[in-house]
């Protein structure tokens, strides 16, 4: 089959790659409809994620459909229309039973990997190199699926596949951001971030009942996309004081809600040597979220890039009393009430994919998402 891989130049390139195939009796081989790039992909390209081997295969967000099954899958049948969650849990172990896959035991290649850099093993993810999952990518023209019963959910007839295909990740992210800052009825919500995880995240803030919505963010083809897809206000970084600006959208006290969905490649102004030694300053959008938050308020952090930080102003947390919390989407979790709302109108995501290209160009689409983030806000991918 067709592929997008990592080479041993560090480059992309589409090449035949083995076809995939069963492994276990839980597992099943989905035939990729669409794929998005993601901006949790762009360290990947700037080298910035140890791990990667030639022939490694790019991507983590799809849906297609369902042609093999294994013995033990339950909840599919050949032929089934399917979005699958980008990342990978059991449903089994404890914390899975606990509501939380994102930190699954048994859901990476290589546990040992994934403990050594994050101090626990924690669940993986199609793309990434082997701290993060070591699964092969969905930029191909078949995918296989672990833990099928858990992570592949089908899709309602009346939701089409550039509105369910952002229910992989994007769209849990933007959710358990929203979530994860206990986003209250009436409550100011101010999100970084306008990207398909930020203005998901500020939908996600109006239908658990924010009062107001900010996004921040610095292109000005995205904030007015906000604006037209979110209803919420929109702050232009360049030219605002966007911690002034939020008090006084919030009565003089900031926001009771902060979620950082910047994304991007982590620590891209960093010197050679941080980055050689993992080292980055603290993301500037999680340190304005601090400042800017109320007292007594909620940060939620979903950029994952950054492996270590610092410069963290813990002495602003600390002294306001804030509740800074972070995590990875748990599309296990809310993906089927994402399609329900979805199916319901409740929840349109069909506008970012903002450029298509087959298989073939999947070099070209990357560089387009890389280089020019105010025109492109994701590139999908048609293997078929």
């Amino acid at each position: 089959m067709r592929a997008l891989c990592w080479t041993s130049g560090g480059d992309l390139s589409v090449r035949q790659v083995p076809d995939p195939e069963l492994r276990n009796d839980h597992d099943v081989i989905v035939r990729v409809r669409r794929s998005a790039t993601c901006g949790a992909d762009l360290p990947l390209l700037a080298g910035q994620a140890p791990g990667l081997a030639a022939g490694d295969v790019l991507g983590h967000e799809f849906l297609g459909d369902v042609v093999e099954t294994g013995a033990a899958v339950r909840r599919h049948r050949v032929g089934d229309r399917v979005v699958v969650c980008a990342s990978v849990a059991c449903g089994a172990c404890w914390y899975c039973r606990q509501g939380l896959p994102s930190c699954c035991d048994n859901g990476s290649t290589e546990p040992a990997v994934s403990e050594a850099e994050w101090g626990h093993p924690v669940a993986g993810g199609f793309g990434q190199p082997r701290a993060a999952g070591g699964f092969a990518g969905s930029h191909a023209e078949y995918v296989r699926v672990p833990y099928a019963d858990v992570g592949a959910f089908t899709v309602p007839e009346a939701v089409g596949d550039d509105r369910a295909l952002f229910a992989s990740d994007a769209a849990p992210a933007g959710w358990l951001g929203a979530e994860g800052g206990q986003v209250r009825p009436g409550d100011v919500v101010a999100v970084w971030g306008a990207g398909a995880v930020g203005q998901l995240a500020a939908r996600a803030a109006w239908l658990l009942g924010a009062g107001r919505v900010v996004v921040v963010d610095r292109h000005p083809t995205r904030l007015l996309m906000a604006r037209q897809h979110t209803s919420a206000e929109t702050l232009d970084l360049r030219h605002t004081d966007v911690a002034a600006e939020l008090r006084e959208l919030s009565g003089g006290r900031g926001p009771d809600v902060c979620v950082e969905a910047v994304g991007g490649p982590a620590g891209e102004h960093r010197s050679l040597a941080d980055r050689f030694a993992g080292r980055a300053r603290a993301p500037e959008a999680v340190r304005e979220a601090v400042y800017a938050c109320r007292k007594g308020g909620s940060v939620f952090v979903l950029n994952g890039g950054a492996r270590l930080v610092d410069a963290f102003p813990v002495g602003a947390a600390v002294q306001k009393g804030l509740t800074v919390r972070g995590g990875r989407q748990q599309g296990q979790r809310h993906i089927p009430m994402l399609l329900d709302r979805m199916a319901r109108d409740e929840l349109r995501t069909e506008h970012l994919a903002t450029h298509h290209f087959p298989l073939e160009r999947a070099v070209e689409g990357y560089a387009l998402f890389r280089d020019r983030p105010e025109e492109c806000l994701r590139a999908v991918f048609t293997p078929h």
